[in-house]
């Protein structure tokens, strides 16, 4: 990295560290830099702690002039925003003369990195990159002589809007699946690579599989060849790595590792790869800031029988006394050691574990060649953090209320501005944020706000941007998806609200949105109950008129980590994982009716047992959200008995909630938005 500091300012810096007790030299502080410009900006001068604790004024000061003279420096996006320009179409012939100095005749590029996440770094962002598509699902695939960017329904607009039509083919993912073109258009004998740190085994198999069938074969590679081919590619993110209290995490790291370690030794099993750095934070009960919206320390771990832990990290991360926390039994370890350490557990010669489903095929692959015994199995992290203690329920439901309270007062702002006809979508969700930002425990929004107006609201992932926002015009619903992270509970929440006077077609489908919403909310079941055999609940008023959605109707949401977590969900595809006690889901039907608007009720729902005098052992669900659901697009005759009772019953609860949180003006609102209805 070439140094943007003048001589002069380097003494001056190095004598500022020198004084603080710090251990960094002025080019370490700029590598650093580089990691922190690569991580979301949510961390701000959060970072300063790395350098030096305390911090003094002058090198504090110091130390944020140096990071706004690089950021101003670098060129190529250092964050995801940065890609939404179309790609120049050397990018394209770059990588194509780097795969023909390998001898590949292609590449995959999935948008990935090394931990399967949801949110993917900066440094990671190569599907965006090469090819301009900022969406969160999609792969493409780049031949000799064509390329081809795979996305789902939720992008097929945003792909045409961003991509290169005459470079880059558009393809539906699940209409013509990538493995399915790969064998109608690879030639025999050609080979196609890919980088085993961006696929899982399951991925490589059907890969593998498609290129053999077409007569070529498929071909690993030690280095991403886009990763040559990227000029001012962003740092690895480096963000401080810090304590989960246990107030917080209701359990102390040291008996959760203890806990796992014994069902290891249950299982037969000496040691389990973890690569998911949700699971490492849970188990661990620490939190960072790698990726946007979502606490992570990008790390992987090896989890023992003892219950030790080798944690691979980068040691810049990790904020002074955090290594007192982890304790004797957890050992900090270089990122570059995972390798060493994969050979070492294989010739101990007992069984290693690691989750397929989310763990790269270099892991497995490292581990074959060192002659380890594997077992492929779930990431045993997965059930104990998604189904949440009773200190983790208990903060989940604090945060819920004052984040009740937060959009309780911008649903109260809107119906004030909104009728104006000067309020865009943008705006609309900065004022949200603004008012959540003043909650006890905020630190971040848990996924980019959905904030859309008008046809926008048809797009189920949309973001709004300059280039596309509308007005919150009246006669249009205005379709609001959001979230925060707090210290104590995630919170996602979607609200569809009427500007002005809605069409009888509004109410209609609203309704008819609002009775699924309300059968899942009072939906009992047995025990083994998966969220599959639930889905069909929440469709049922719609699939009535023959309409429907095409997205699940819920997603797990952790505790003060990912808004979507797994393995819990209820959906149309096929689940084997049975609902728990503790399990948190999301309850959000939707419609869509494409170019005229969009509507989805969304709350966050508990798991909770539900016997009363059943013969068998019965769950139900606990609505967690504390918001008001907009009346005036209710047809009450559409309701039957039991859904006006609990929509009377939800609004008076959100009401004797709410009210002593916020204003009285915002009182006097929500008392008439939470009236009672009938038929």
């Amino acid at each position: 990295m070439t140094s943007i500091i003048t001589q002069p300012k380097r003494d001056a810096l190095a004598r500022l560290l020198q004084a603080a007790g710090s251990a960094y030299e002025p080019e370490g502080v700029e590598a650093l830099i580089a990691g922190v410009l690569a991580a979301p900006a949510e961390t701000g001068r959060g970072w300063h702690v790395l350098v030096a604790d305390p911090m003094p004024r002058k090198l504090a000061d110091r130390l944020q002039a140096l990071r706004s003279a690089m950021a101003a420096g670098y060129k190529d996006g250092l964050r995801a925003e940065d890609f939404v320009q179309l790609p120049r179409p050397e990018r394209l012939g770059s990588l194509r003369t780097e795969l023909a100095t390998r001898h590949l005749d292609g590449f995959i590029v999935p948008r990935a990195d090394e931990h399967q996440g949801e949110y993917v770094p900066p440094r990671g962002q190569r599907l965006a990159w090469l090819t301009g598509f900022t969406g969160s699902a999609g792969l493409a695939v780049v031949l000799r002589d064509r390329a081809a960017l795979f996305v789902d329904g939720r992008y097929t607009l945003q792909a045409a809007a961003q991509v290169d039509t005459g470079s880059i083919e558009i393809r539906h993912l699940t209409e013509e699946p990538p493995a399915q073109w790969i064998t109608s258009v690879l030639k025999p004998g050609q080979a196609l690579g890919y980088d085993p740190w961006l696929h899982t085994p399951h991925e490589v198999e059907r890969f593998r599989a498609a290129a053999e069938k077409a007569g070529g074969s498929l071909r690993a590679v030690a280095e991403n060849p886009l990763d040559r081919v990227w000029v001012g590619q962003p740092a690895a993110p480096i963000a401080p790595v810090v304590l989960h209290p246990e107030q917080f995490a209701g359990e102390k790291a040291a008996s959760k590792r203890t806990r796992l370690g014994h069902g290891l030794q249950e299982e037969g099993v000496n040691a389990v790869v973890l690569t998911m750095p949700e699971s490492i934070a849970w188990l661990l009960n620490i939190r960072g800031g790698d990726v946007p919206h979502t606490p992570l320390p990008l790390s992987f771990a090896i989890l023992r029988q003892d219950g030790s832990v080798s944690l691979f990290v980068d040691r810049r991360k990790l904020v002074p006394g955090i290594e007192r926390h982890l304790g004797n039994a957890v050992s900090v370890m270089p990122p570059e050691q995972l390798g060493p350490s994969l050979d070492e557990l294989a010739a101990q010669g007992g069984i290693v574990q690691a989750d397929p489903a989310t763990t790269a095929s270099w892991v497995f692959d490292r581990l074959a060649a060192a002659g380890a015994k594997i077992h492929r199995a779930a990431d045993p992290c997965l059930l104990p953090k998604a189904s949440k203690n009773a200190t983790e329920i208990d903060g989940t439901r604090a945060a819920h209320r004052r984040d009740g309270a937060a959009l309780t007062r911008f649903l109260a702002w809107l119906a004030r501005e909104a009728p104006k006809g000067r309020l865009r979508e943008i705006a609309a969700s900065d004022r949200l944020e603004a008012f959540r930002r003043e909650g006890e425990h905020f630190r971040d929004l848990s996924f980019p706000t959905i904030s859309g107006a008008g046809s926008n609201g048809a797009i189920v992932h949309y973001r709004a941007a300059p280039e596309t926002e509308k007005l919150l015009a009246p006669g249009s619903l205005y379709l609001l998806d959001s979230g925060a992270q707090y210290l104590d509970g995630t919170t996602d929440v979607t609200r569809t609200v009427a500007v002005g006077e809605p069409s009888a077609e509004m109410r209609d489908r609203f309704t008819r949105v609002l009775k699924g919403h309300i059968a899942i909310a009072l939906a009992r079941f047995p025990k083994g109950t998966t969220g599959t055999q639930l889905d069909g609940f929440a469709r049922r008023a719609l699939w009535q008129v023959g309409l429907d959605y095409d997205h699940g109707t819920g997603h797990g949401v952790g505790s003060y980590l990912g808004v979507h977590e797994g393995p819990q969900r209820i959906s149309k595809a096929p689940n084997s994982q049975a609902l728990l006690p503790g399990m948190i889901v999301s309850n959000e039907p939707g419609y869509y009716k494409t170019g005229a608007y969009g509507i989805r009720i969304e709350n966050l729902v508990l798991v909770q047992p539900a016997n009363g005098s059943a013969e068998r052992e019965m769950l139900g669900f606990e609505t967690l959200t504390l918001a008001p659901i907009d009346r005036s697009l209710i047809e009450p005759s559409l309701l039957d008995d039991d859904e006006i009772a609990w929509l009377n019953a939800y609004h008076e609860r959100v009401r004797e909630t709410l009210t002593p949180l916020v204003e009285p003006d915002t009182a006097n609102w929500l008392a008439e938005a939470t009236r009672p209805v009938g038929n």
